[in-house]
């Protein structure tokens, strides 16, 4: 098989121009090609008026070896891509591997653990899916706050309820997301998410997906334990022995992954408090601001803004201002809504939500501003970034009227510095309501200087971005954990053998695709350290740190 990059086609090109430019690029003749399979569909619109598709592209052809003497430019075997498991479970293993929480990166810590036959005990303190989305729902539209079955807690995890986008920057040598993605189409995701650039899913399809999966590693021996909550690890003599359960069940075992997102701020008090260590890191705080999805697509599309293989455009945008902090788009989803995103009470919280069709009428994205331990006390306490986002957060929910109402204003009248009086042609999305205000007193100062300076640095960028009846809703907080579980290259903690810190709540992740894959590696490493092959391979390499 042959890997060919860097194939350019016009947008509307005939099906049949892809055949003749592999035949062009190979220089062979048409009966010389066996089989042509798209690896990636991307587009470049750095040129508006004539945006073009990028391919790459897997082919096979009759004498391999005499098209490589060639040497033609961007000519090469295919990798391979195939996944391979480190191990196999013995026939009799001592104990069971627990897994504490089943987002993304518990999902296929779960998954992994169980295809190699260690059949993992899954333990995940919020409800099944299903009535999950139902306990979330109660907040948008009732203002009913489950503090255990919400936007963050919950099988799926938060990403169940996001734009569900399934690309990444990590890096990637071993092709850890091509099975992340491979088993998501085996869950019912669409099969495009193979092959296009930017792939995403939204959460209705997402939740279909969780529970295929959770089947899948149920039918291999996995066992789940819904609405179980973890309030104590034991340890001793700096060896997992053991998880305690709210109500004092105990489950005892030697290797625990600890899966469980970037809001679970209880647990990771308690294990401060067992002397697992914990270090304040850097993350985000700011908004979320909304655009008719409209604006973004002229500005980033132009004359093709609509067309069906562009979809609704999205945007990635970052600003190094005067202040000396940076300011960002995140979690940017098109045709999507904002949405309460809070787990404990008299707080609110924002996120970003899109279903698969991306087809509501605004676009929204995080609008955020780089924050360092140092700015919060996280220099002289390592969970002092808990306590911000709380002080935060409870500020929003008094300005937003103390009912999970968001405070929120318009952009032109944040740009001049007033309370915004009434709502203009952009429509909040945010459920159950926002209620407009003025929106400095919700961040630091430096906060808010630092974004009043990226606007007009943005709109140059995205032409619209500075409308002034654009919309911003506060406060975003969650954008990634405010701790990070240190870990050795073994992926085991730096103080507690068996203690697996895993995903975007240890600080190892930011997004379905990193977190999966993350899951992947810290099972590869749970089921080394079973087996006793970890130490004759020196162990795995610990996953790359993205925050």
């Amino acid at each position: 098989m042959l890997r060919l990059t860097n194939v350019i086609l016009p947008l509307d090109h005939p099906e049949a121009d892809l055949r003749a430019a592999v035949l062009d690029r190979l220089k062979i003749a048409g009966a010389d090609l066996l089989g042509l399979t798209i690896f990636r569909r991307g587009y470049d619109a750095r040129r508006r008026s004539q945006i073009t598709l990028v391919y790459t592209l897997e082919v096979e052809v009759k004498d391999e070896a005499a098209v490589l003497a060639k040497a033609l430019p961007n000519v090469t075997v295919a990798p391979d891509t195939s996944y391979k498991f480190v191990a196999q479970a013995p026939a009799q293993t001592a104990s069971r591997p627990v897994v504490i929480g089943f987002g993304p990166c518990g999902i296929f810590a779960a998954l992994i653990l169980a295809q190699m036959g260690f059949r993992p005990i899954i333990l995940e303190r919020g409800k099944v899916v299903r009535e999950r989305t139902k306990d979330t729902w109660g907040l948008w539209r009732k203002r009913e706050l489950n503090p255990e079955s919400n936007v963050q807690f919950g099988e799926g995890g938060a990403g169940t309820f996001s734009d569900g986008k399934l690309h990444s920057g990590i890096k990637d040598p071993k092709h850890y997301g091509r099975k992340v993605l491979t088993e998501f189409v085996k869950a019912f995701a669409p099969e495009e998410i193979l092959y296009v650039s930017k792939p995403h899913i939204g959460t209705f399809r997402l939740v279909k997906m969780v529970e295929a999966m959770r089947e899948t590693i149920a039918s291999l021996g996995g066992e789940f334990r819904f609405e179980a909550k973890v309030t104590d690890i034991e340890i001793d003599n700096g060896q997992v022995r053991g998880v305690v359960l709210e109500g004092g069940e105990r489950i005892a075992t030697d290797h625990v992954v600890l899966a469980v997102g970037h809001s679970a701020r209880d647990t990771f008090q308690m294990l401060y408090d067992r002397g697992v260590y914990v270090e304040a890191k850097p993350f985000s705080v700011g908004f979320r601001i909304e655009h008719p999805q409209s604006v973004i697509d002229r500005a980033r599309f132009g004359k093709f803004a609509g067309h069906p293989l562009l979809g609704a455009a999205d945007y990635k945008l970052v600003h190094h201002c005067g202040n000396g902090r940076t300011v960002y788009s995140f979690c940017m989803c098109p045709g999507g809504t904002v949405v309460a995103a809070t787990s404990e009470a008299g707080r609110v919280v924002t996120n970003g939500m899109s279903q698969y069709s991306r087809n509501e009428r605004n676009a929204n994205s995080g609008f955020v501003v780089g924050i360092n331990p140092e700015d919060f006390g996280g220099d002289k306490h390592p969970l002092a970034g808990i306590d911000f986002q709380r002080e935060l957060e409870s500020r929003a929910f008094e300005m937003g009227g103390g009912n999970y109402d968001a405070p929120g204003q318009l952009v032109g009248d944040f740009l001049a510095g007033r309370p915004s009086k009434a709502f203009g042609s952009v429509q909040p999305s945010y459920k159950p309501g926002v209620h407009l205000t003025d929106l400095a007193p919700s961040l630091p100062a430096y906060a808010i200087e630092a974004m009043r300076e990226a606007i007009p640095a943005f709109d140059r960028q995205i032409r619209g971005y500075a409308m002034a009846d654009a919309m911003l809703t506060g406060v975003e907080t969650r954008t990634s954990s405010p701790v990070r579980i240190k870990r050795l290259d073994n992926f085991q903690s730096v103080n507690v053998k068996g203690l697996f810190p895993a995903g975007e709540g240890a600080g190892y992740a930011g997004g379905i695709l990193s977190a999966g894959v993350d899951g992947i590696k810290v099972a590869e490493a749970v089921a080394l350290s079973m087996t006793g092959a970890a130490d004759a391979r020196g162990g795995a390499q610990a996953g790359e740190q993205i925050y």
